[in-house]
């Protein structure tokens, strides 16, 4: 298979730099629709292969949480770009072998094999497997007509075709399944951008949004005939104050042994002379203005530093890594460090390089931020941790997996 792929993106590769301009219109259009016929075939070996892969335990073997997680990684896919393949890899391969063969022969589209893939397992849930059967062809041939939102709205009325006795009852079904679908394709991305703002994207369940906007609409009315803010703006205002009256509760759960804050370093000096930044705990400088305002209303905890502005340690006078010195730690590695792990630091514990019981000591040099399933891994693997010359964790793979031994770091939390 790999040679064939291999003479596959030769010939690909030659027709990248084709003089397309030089096409007919008729030849052109022909290119559209056999580049776009060969990208769903190859879909489909993408899938057998991760299918194969996520079968044989190869991405939890070479330190991963998930075949999920190894593919964002592997392939610089997004979270939900890679669960999505999981999940229709796994179901391709369990369920229908019509939904698969006609992605192989690009009949369909791998957006189409979802819909069509979804809509048989409902049918074959109320129908059997011969209805399911029938609903695969009839919506393999809508396929060339609608697009999957078209499909998907016409594949809650499938059973009127394929099996127009029980329609009724399943159409109460499909209603259930729909729910079911909202519930597992619910998601939120945080995405960061240069600056330090934040792009949200995400899909909420029907309960969720309806929380969601019984908490932010009676903040997000104009505060007067002044205000002068756009619709965008007072909702991104609202879910500021939502946050606020979130934190000022005592009902959100610990997280290293410190409550849920907001962690802000900078100097005591220069913050009464109003003359430097703060910096977050994710790396992010505010405002001198920005940094004053948030510390009328802030605890200041006062931290013995360093001559590298590190909390220096404390030795082996107690084993838990709380309080300043997991600040620190946070502020350094702002995440699991494990390469490829995305995990911010709420999720993480904090791991002794040199074990406390062997007489490691609890000191920031000798600590490294790590999520729960890489910690695990850590300590049940040849996987090795050390800190680099510059101060920060880099993991050394098994021989097995990298004859070389090469270190690796983690490039999700870097600071820019």
């Amino acid at each position: 298979m790999v040679e064939e792929l291999a003479q596959a993106d030769d010939a690909v590769a030659a027709c990248v730099d084709a003089a397309a301009w030089a096409l007919p219109e008729d030849k052109l259009i022909a290119a559209l629709d056999a580049a776009h016929r060969l990208e769903q075939r190859l879909a489909a070996v993408t899938l057998t292969l991760i299918r194969e892969l996520d079968g044989r335990g190869t991405p939890r073997g070479q330190g991963a949480s998930s075949t999920t997680v190894w593919l964002r990684e592997r392939l610089r896919l997004t979270i939900p770009a890679a669960r999505r393949l999981v999940d229709l890899a796994a179901a391709l391969d369990t369920g229908n072998p019509g939904i698969r063969q006609a992605l192989a022969d690009g009949a369909i589209t791998l957006d189409q094999a979802r819909v069509i893939t979804d809509t048989a397992t409902t049918v074959q849930t109320t129908a059997g497997t011969q209805a399911a059967d029938k609903a695969v062809g009839v919506l393999v041939d809508w396929a060339s007509q609608f697009d999957p939102t078209h499909l998907r709205k016409l594949g809650t009325r499938i059973l009127d075709h394929v099996a127009p006795d029980i329609a009724d009852t399943a159409a109460q079904a499909a209603l259930d399944a729909e729910a079911r679908r909202a519930t597992r394709d619910r998601h939120l991305t945080l995405s960061e951008q240069t600056d330090g703002r934040l792009r949200l994207t995400g899909t909420l369940d029907a309960e969720t949004a309806a929380l969601l906007r019984a908490a932010i609409d009676p903040l997000t009315a104009p505060s007067g005939p002044d205000d002068q803010r756009s619709p965008g703006q007072r909702r991104h205002d609202a879910l500021a104050d939502l946050c606020r009256l979130t934190l000022r509760t005592t009902e959100l759960p610990e997280h290293g042994g410190d409550p849920a804050q907001i962690v802000i370093t900078t100097t005591y000096d220069e913050l009464t002379r109003q003359l430097s930044a703060g910096t977050l705990d994710t790396g992010l400088q505010l405002t001198p203005d920005t940094v004053r305002r948030l510390a009328c209303d802030a605890s200041i905890l006062p931290a013995v530093l360093s001559g590298t502005g590190q909390v220096l340690d404390v030795g082996r006078q107690r084993r838990l890594i709380t309080g300043p010195l997991r600040r620190a730690l946070v502020l350094r590695d702002r995440g699991c460090a494990f390469p490829g792990c995305d995990r911010p630091p709420r999720w993480c514990d904090a791991h002794h390089i040199h074990h406390w019981a062997d007489g490691g000591t609890t000191s920031l040099d000798n600590a490294v931020l790590l999520c729960g399933h890489h910690h695990r891994h850590l300590h049940h693997s040849d996987w090795t941790v050390h800190l680099g010359a510059d101060g920060h964790p880099e993991f050394t793979p098994p021989t097995w997996l990298d004859p070389e031994q090469l270190p690796r770091r983690n490039h999700y939390h870097r600071r820019t």
